[in-house]
Formats: C-alpha cells, sequence, structure tokens
C-alpha cells in the first residue's frame, strides 16, 4: 500500500487498515527490523482487532524470511511485551493502535532490553523499510501477503505466563485481602492476563469489557470512555481501574465515581516515592499537555518538573538521560522505572492500589488534596491533510489567545502523531475563558488546512 508513505509517529507506525498500511507494509517492516537485529530473536503478539493476527502473521513473514527466529505471543498487553524484550535480551513488537478504533492498526517495536526506540534507531529501520530491497520470501504476490493467521508461528504462553508472575511475585506487594474493584479492560489486550492477576493479589475484582471480538476495541468503554465504570463506581463506592486498547495506559475512578487522570496519578506517584526516598533527584519528566496545575503543585513540595513533547517516548528519553525513575501523561502513560521500561497500566494499577491502602485513606481525598487542577479544554480537529507546522500556520490567532491569557494560562497547539488530527489544548483561570480560546483556534485551524 505504500511503505513509502509511512513513518514512525509519536508512537509506532499506525494507520488505518487497507487505507494507511496493509499486510504487505507490515511484512515489510518485519524484513526492516529483522534486518536492524540479525539473528535476534523477535517476540510478536497483538491487542485483539479484527486486523491483529493477520498482521502479525505479515511480520512473521518478513522476520522469517531474514532468518530470526519468532515467537507469537499472541494476544497481550504491550507492557507484556516490553518486559519480555527486558528479561530475554530479544526484540519485542506489538501490533497495535492502542487508544484508536478497531479498524486502524500498527507497529510498536522494542528494542532488546525493553526500551522505545530512539530516532536514529527510528530513522535507520525506515530507511531499510523504505528501501524496496526484499527477498523472494518477502515479496510474494497478493495471495502470498493475504495468506494470514495461518503463516504465523504457533501461540506460545510463555510471554504472558511471565508478565503475570512479575505483576504478582516481584514487586512486594502483598495480597489486598479480597478488597473490591471494578476492572474495565477496553476489550483489549489486558482481557488476557487481568483475571489471573486480580486472582493472585487477592483483589475481589468485577471485569468488564475484556472480550474482545475484533471490533470492540476501545468502543465507549476503557481509558478513552470511563464515564460507564464512573457510575458504576459511585453507586457501589469502589475504586475503578480503565486501560486503554493494548494496556499501556491507567485511568482511575475513585469511590465517588469521579475520574483520576494521568496528571493526578502521577502526582499522588511522585509525592509517595518523595516520601519513601524513591524518587530519583526529586525530580519528575511530564509533557507539554501536564495540567499547569500540577507544575504549581510539585513547586510547593519541592519537586522539579521536566517537560519533554508529548508522547511516552519522549518522556523515556528524558528520564535516561536525567536518571529520573517516574514520568508520564495525562492520558495515563506512566512510566515508573524502578520496575518498567515502559508505561504499563496494569503496574500503575496495582502501585496505585498500594498507594491507597498504605496511605489508609481513600482515592477521592488523596486526589483532591495532591493537586488543584487549571480549567482545561482539548479540542481534536479532524483535518485532510496533516500540517507539518500548525504553529506557524495559524500563528497570528496564537499570538492573539496568548496576548489574552498572559502568564495565567496555556496553549498548545501540535499535529497529531498517530491520527489525522490537529490537537488543541487551552488551559485558562475559568472554564469559560478556556472554551472560548479553544473554539477561536479550531475555527482557525478549519479556515486553514
Amino acid at each position: 500500500m505504500g511503505a513509502d508513505r509511512l513513518r514512525f509517529g509519536t508512537d509506532g507506525v499506525r494507520g488505518r487498515v487497507g487505507v494507511d498500511l496493509d499486510e504487505r507494509d507490515v511484512e515489510h517492516l518485519g524484513v526492516a527490523v529483522a534486518r536492524q537485529w540479525p539473528d535476534v530473536r523477535i517476540v510478536v503478539g497483538h491487542d485483539g482487532r479484527e486486523s491483529g493476527p493477520a498482521l502479525l502473521a505479515a511480520f512473521a513473514r518478513g522476520v522469517q524470511s531474514e532468518g530470526n527466529l519468532v515467537v507469537n505471543a499472541g494476544l497481550v498487553p504491550t507492557p507484556a511485551l516490553a518486559y519480555a524484550a527486558k528479561a530475554r535480551g530479544c526484540v519485542a513488537v506489538a501490533i497495535t493502535a492502542s487508544h484508536n478504533p478497531w479498524h486502524d492498526n500498527g507497529v510498536k517495536v522494542f528494542a532488546p532490553g525493553g526500551s522505545k526506540l530512539s530516532d536514529e534507531t527510528q530513522q535507520r529501520i525506515e530507511a531499510l523499510w523504505h528501501s524496496g530491497e526484499w527477498s523472494e520470501a518477502a515479496s510474494g504476490d497478493g495471495a502470498t501477503i493475504r495468506a494470514g493467521v495461518n503463516d504465523a508461528p504457533s501461540e506460545s504462553n510463555e510471554v504472558v505466563d511471565e508478565y503475570i508472575a512479575g505483576m504478582t511475585s516481584t514487586l512486594g506487594v502483598a495480597p489486598f485481602g479480597n478488597a473490591k474493584i471494578v476492572v474495565d479492560c477496553a476489550n483489549g489486550a489486558t482481557s488476557s492476563v487481568v483475571r489471573r492477576i486480580t486472582q493472585l493479589l487477592g483483589l475481589d475484582a468485577e471485569i468488564r469489557n475484556d472480550a474482545p471480538n475484533g471490533r470492540n476495541i476501545n468502543e465507549g468503554c476503557g481509558a478513552s470512555h470511563p464515564d460507564a465504570l464512573a457510575s458504576t463506581c459511585s453507586q457501589r463506592g469502589v475504586v475503578g481501574i480503565a486501560f486503554d486498547g493494548d494496556g499501556d495506559r491507567l485511568i482511575a475512578v475513585d469511590e465517588l465515581g469521579h475520574v483520576v487522570d494521568g496528571d493526578r496519578l502521577i502526582a499522588l506517584s511522585a509525592l509517595d516515592m518523595r516520601r519513601r526516598g524513591v524518587l530519583a533527584h526529586d525530580t519528575v519528566v511530564v509533557t507539554s499537555m501536564t495540567n499547569l496545575g500540577f507544575h504549581r503543585a510539585m513547586r510547593e513540595q519541592h519537586i522539579a518538573t521536566i517537560t519533554t513533547d508529548v508522547g511516552d517516548r519522549a518522556v523515556l528519553a528524558a528520564m535516561e538521560d536525567g536518571g529520573f525513575v517516574l514520568g508520564g501523561e495525562q492520558s495515563g502513560h506512566i512510566i515508573n522505572a524502578r520496575y518498567s521500561t515502559t508505561g504499563d497500566g496494569v503496574l500503575s494499577a496495582i502501585l496505585l492500589l498500594d498507594l491507597i491502602r498504605r496511605s489508609e485513606s481513600t482515592l477521592s481525598k488523596l486526589s483532591a488534596s495532591v493537586m488543584t487542577r487549571m480549567p482545561q479544554v482539548l479540542r481534536n480537529v479532524r483535518v485532510a491533510k496533516k500540517p507539518i507546522d500548525v504553529a506557524s500556520l495559524i500563528a497570528d490567532d496564537l499570538a492573539r489567545e496568548h496576548a489574552l491569557l498572559g502568564d495565567n494560562g496555556r496553549i498548545v497547539v501540535r499535529t497529531s502523531g498517530t491520527e489525522p488530527l490537529v490537537r488543541i489544548m487551552v488551559e485558562a483561570e475559568s472554564q469559560t475563558l478556556a472554551d472560548g480560546v479553544a473554539a477561536r483556534l479550531e475555527q482557525a485551524v478549519i479556515a486553514r488546512t
């Protein structure tokens, strides 16, 4: 379909299946990844989308054409693949489009050791991918490319089993004594692990949206749509946990039904880790989308913040450069480098539940006290063609709105790295002011794209 048009975005390669990418593209990407790491074992899994098994098989064909051994992990959370890459010293690949709808899919690659790819490594893989130099085994006709699932190696349960063991026996978290929670798996990858993990940890968990059918992933559920979970939690007075499609994000709900986003969860972790003396350099890494209230709260607690571009890959790079151990995004990517090489929703949920227990308080009281959120508006403007520099495109409009807000607000306008969207974030002293600024900027983007 055109690997020459595909590039690594904020987090891997992603697009609409049959429009932006197809099995041939993914097979050739498998060749490129194998050439980047010749003779290295490559573990591949998927998140439960309809196209997942066929794309996994295509990627495996490309890898095998170069002589690398492939392990098919089947339905598995992306963090479990990173865990395998760290434990085994292998490459790990997730066939996933994360929080996107079912009709999208993509590829995330972890280097040996479980780290996200550096810019330089991505560029080398792209160059190999776009070279067009394919072996006979990796350049078959359409019928061969579409052979699908039967071409994939047999599934192995080892990756899932190792991850479950890691989440339940190596964190030092005591059993929870049948504490009640509600868990939303977004009909995605965590469906393969959550039931066993909660049982082993002694949690009395009601697990919902854990039956992927290929098309229901993220559909009105999970971290992107926590409203139904919030309603249940308020009725029952229990904490809720929501994952996204591939399991690298966590959004929580307190026992009163209030959604607790990544900003508050990271703030809670930062204060807890600092109290216990394990927050390296008393510093946390966040992105430009993090609420201004978070920064104010951290300053008051004498915790430094480092701000990066959007994307957990940028957060991870800054953490590695500075030797920091905590970072993440408002969307729920939370990276605790003491235990993981990437954002991990399941890990973050376990650590959160342990924090609540140790505090002898409630999530509602903890999250309300940790920071005061500035009114914030997020708008996604769908565009036919993603502008390279949207800030320059609407520079005059941005200047006017910045002058209006002064020092009591923020504006972030950026092109999505994963979807054909321009994302607008506005913070202001009042919700009305933030709404107005966001609406005017949205119109400016529509008029100029």
